[in-house]
């Protein structure tokens, strides 16, 4: 027996310990690839804690334009999700400067995949067996998709790790369970569909007080952010296009671009399907991964949107994904081993394949003029950095401003508009700005222009 445990927890320590290497894969990027407009905003947010202290009820960033709110935002207010993440993003970047921000980021998101791992593992030993734990931990630190978006500067994977951990704790602690749920959804509302597998337990009613402990503890702290964030509408982003804002639930397309794209080919790479439908077709089905795969496809097909819309939003349905790859993989490794390999060898190709262009940094030109900003103006200048309202242009400056002209250029320079950077020398805006500013720096790949200096 302390053979087989011990053989149990070194094959776990090797897989958390390759998956967390994996991870350091292109660790270095700045903020310019795959979703560097989400990154941004999230890096921002963490780098103005850094520079002007932490403020968990007033998280703010470089955006002061109304593009995201369709409000000037002039203190650049960020109320989304309760900033537990960019708050231990700043604490390591302020502590340790030797690595920069955005590298931290990125480590920061990386341990906490690692950490999400562990949990579901012990959710796989729990409600299946320690194989499958063992095997869903592999998935979910080994699924190329899962790399790349576990590696990101984005809150979305500690909000995993909250609601995996929280699931796990559900019938152990009932009032820790809940704390940490709640965690989870001061990151994203969406995580109320995690319990699904739980619906039986809240509908008994022996198990009333409990339930009532567990949902007043989870909602309490949620609907006070809620409310305390309505205080600052030029902070919070337009957000009911994300549920079916194109009425495209349940079109064609929906499936076509939820379960083809993303989940055949994106997550699980076209050979995952197999073990992933023979979890689902086997007998007996394991009642809690198919109830944990019904609460994602509620999610996804609640939150329609945006998931068809946005691929990160898929971070939220790997760990059921992977429970459901494992429990496949052990039926069918009892079956067929050579099915099973060719199965996953395919998934890993193409998987990787479909990712690994996430990584790529397409637009270099957009760090060199950013710095070049960053080296020649005034800290506290403001910059018209336009990028298809895309916030990485104006976070590689270091300066806030406007992603994107939201007005007329002469209502930008008087709420303070300083300087005007493009990367695009042929654009409308760049070509009839040129003409009315003095160029400061102009190369063939930028131009700067100060705005108060008139032709």
């Amino acid at each position: 027996m302390i053979k087989k445990i011990n053989l149990e927890y070194i094959l776990l320590s090797l897989v958390l310990i390759f998956g967390f290497s994996v991870r350091l894969y292109k660790i270095n990027n700045p903020v310019a690839d795959w979703h560097s407009w989400r990154q941004a905003d999230t890096a921002s947010v963490s780098k103005t804690f850094v520079e002007r202290g932490i403020n968990l009820f007033l998280p703010r960033y470089h955006d002061i334009s109304s593009i995201q709110t369709g409000i000037f935002n002039p203190e650049g207010y960020r109320m989304v999700e309760f900033p537990i993440y960019n708050a231990l993003h700043a604490v390591l970047a302020s502590n340790f400067p030797a690595i920069n921000l955005e590298v931290w980021g990125r480590l920061l998101t990386s341990f906490i995949a690692v950490l999400t791992s562990f949990f579901i593992f012990l959710l796989g030993k729990k409600y299946v067996n320690k194989e499958v734990g063992l095997l869903a931990c592999f998935f979910y630190l080994f699924l190329p998709f899962n790399i790349y978006f576990t590696r990101v500067i984005l809150p979305d994977p500690l909000g995993v790790l909250f609601a995996v951990a929280a699931l796990y704790l559900f019938d152990l602690n009932i009032v820790l369970s809940g704390l940490i749920f709640a965690l989870a959804l001061l990151q994203k509302p969406y995580f109320i569909f995690y319990l699904v597998p739980f619906i039986p337990f809240f509908l008994n009613k022996g198990n009333l007080k409990k339930s009532l402990t567990f949902l007043v503890i989870i909602f309490v702290p949620f609907l006070a952010w809620r409310m305390w964030m309505r205080s600052f509408p030029q902070g919070i982003p337009f957000w009911e296009w994300a549920f079916n804002g194109d009425r495209i639930r349940f079109h064609p397309a929906f499936w076509r671009w939820i379960f083809g794209e993303r989940l055949g080919i994106l997550i699980l790479g076209v050979g995952g399907v197999v073990p992933f439908v023979m979890a689902l077709t086997k007998k007996p089905v394991n009642k809690f991964i198919l109830y944990f795969l019904l609460g994602m496809f509620l999610y996804v097909s609640i939150v329609a949107s945006a998931n068809v819309r946005h691929d990160y939003y898929q971070i939220l349905v790997i760990p059921a994904v992977s429970l459901a790859l494992a429990e496949g993989s052990l039926w069918l490794f009892k079956r067929s081993k050579i099915l099973l390999a060719v199965s996953l060898l395919v998934m890993f190709l193409i998987g990787w394949d479909r990712i690994k262009p996430f990584y790529q940094v397409n637009h270099p030109e957009i760090i060199e003029a950013g710095q070049e900003i960053d080296k020649i103006t005034p800290k506290d200048a403001l910059i018209v950095a336009p990028y298809n309202g895309d916030t990485a242009f104006l976070y590689a400056t270091n300066r806030w401003g406007w992603p994107a002209v939201d007005n007329s250029i002469d209502n930008i320079i008087e709420k303070g508009g300083d300087y005007y950077v493009s990367v695009d020398l042929a654009s409308e805006d760049t070509l009839n700005f040129q003409k009315m500013f003095a160029t400061v720096k102009r190369t063939d790949k930028y131009i700067i222009l100060d705005l108060h200096k008139r032709i």
